[in-house]
């Protein structure tokens, strides 16, 4: 047998052999077949609970990585509590958070309602017609109004899930001014409207507004009267202790923020820049 021969030899013996030989695969090599087990089933989990380092990355604070620092530092509480563990799981309906400010998973909303006369300012049901039903299409997000427009009242109400906005109005050194356009049921006489310019005492407690003045081109009936007081209360206390009533109440703008193309009972979502203007004020 030569060289050719051997080798061609070899090659048949080496080769594709018989049937059997064929249908064999030897890709795995000599790695042991794994015997499977049944595995019980994963627990389902739990759509009330999220991780911590989620619900705060959710929030728009910061990455979940960044999160996972801060919570380790301390900086993240949970219902008043410092939580440092890993993979801790809070309720959606925990208190957390982070430097001391209240952190809220949910996107961020921001809706401008042009309010009629009948909806109760409230989030409680049970009252009959409400804000709620009139901006219930206008987000996901569990937004609620800023102060009180009563029934009776119209005009501006702004609903919102972020809670720094929410302080911002309700701070009551700096808070945010609303204008309101008012009718009495007769004339303003001019010295209780410099009364109410220089602020007096209603059972001790000093009642001021912003301003006051009466509206151009109109009788003395309808003034124009800004506040920053969150509640439209103040108002009619002011003109029921000088026996006037308030036939009519319309929030006409807060802050910068108007009715312009608000049709009433309608609203709008707040552009970049009305946002970032009402930051600033």
């Amino acid at each position: 047998m030569n060289r050719h021969q051997g080798s061609k030899g070899k090659g048949k013996a080496s080769g594709r052999g018989d049937n059997n030989t064929r249908s064999k695969s030897y890709a795995r090599g000599n790695a042991p077949i794994k015997k499977t087990t049944p595995t019980s089933p994963k627990k389902a989990s739990n759509p009330d609970e999220i991780r911590l380092n989620k619900y705060v990355a959710n929030s728009g604070i910061c990455s979940r990585r960044e999160a996972d620092v801060h919570i380790a530092t301390g900086l993240v509480t949970v219902n008043g509590t410092v939580v440092t563990e890993m993979g801790y799981k809070v309720k959606l309906g925990d208190e957390v958070r982070y430097d001391g400010g209240r952190v809220n998973p949910e996107k961020k909303a921001y809706v401008l309602l042009n309010k009629p006369k009948g909806f109760a300012t409230t989030t409680s049901e049970g009252k009959g017609r409400t804000v709620m039903d009139l901006v219930a299409n206008a987000t996901t997000s569990k937004i609620k109004p800023i102060g009180r427009l009563g029934r009776n009242s119209k005009g501006l109400l702004l609903f919102t899930n972020d809670e720094q906005i929410h302080d911002k109005f309700t701070n009551s050194k700096n808070g945010v001014g609303r204008l309101f356009h008012i009718e009495l049921d007769k004339n303003l006489k001019l010295e209780d409207l410099k009364k109410i310019q220089a602020g007096f005492k209603i059972e001790g407690k000093l009642i001021g507004v912003e301003e006051i003045s009466y509206i151009d081109g109109a009788t003395k009936r309808e003034i124009g009267l800004k506040i920053k007081n969150t509640g439209n209360t103040i108002v009619r206390t002011i003109f029921d202790y000088l026996k006037y009533e308030i036939v009519n109440l319309d929030c006409v703008a807060i802050g910068h923020l108007t009715k312009k193309d608000i049709p009433r009972g309608h609203w709008k979502h707040l552009t970049e820049q009305e946002l970032n203007t009402l930051k600033m004020l």
